[in-house]
């Protein structure tokens, strides 16, 4: 992986991701908010049903865009975080935000993304 790109994953908070419609099949781009916590990156959202949760549970692999301090489309896997996991995971997303979002470990899509080899 380039520095560029390291500092990207390291530093930046949004991005956009391409996600394949579960009943369309056709590509899905939206902005959204990626979080490290323990040198590992995720995904959540505020809680109830989302789209791009939906649409990563059907099909996983993904197009992870970088677009802040550098751009960079790159090819990755979602991985469901469930159980006490993700209530850790999400305690840690929450405290890294200081009080800004409000997130129902029940309730509050969460996965695990892993950037594929190829982009490393």
């Amino acid at each position: 992986m380039t520095s560029s790109i390291e500092q990207a994953l390291a530093a930046d908070r949004v991005i956009d991701i391409t996600t394949t419609g579960r009943k369309t099949g056709e590509a899905r781009r939206i902005e959204i908010w990626y979080h490290r916590v323990d040198g590992r990156l995720y995904i959540t959202g505020t809680p109830g049903a989302r789209g791009w949760y939906a649409n990563l549970l059907e099909h996983p692999d993904f197009t992870f865009h970088l677009k802040e301090s550098t751009q960079a489309d790159l090819p990755a896997h979602a991985t469901p975080v469930v159980g006490e996991e993700k209530q850790r995971v999400l305690e840690a997303i929450l405290a890294s935000l200081a009080g800004t979002l409000t997130l129902d470990a029940e309730a509050s899509p969460l996965v695990e993304v892993t950037i594929a080899p190829a982009a490393a």
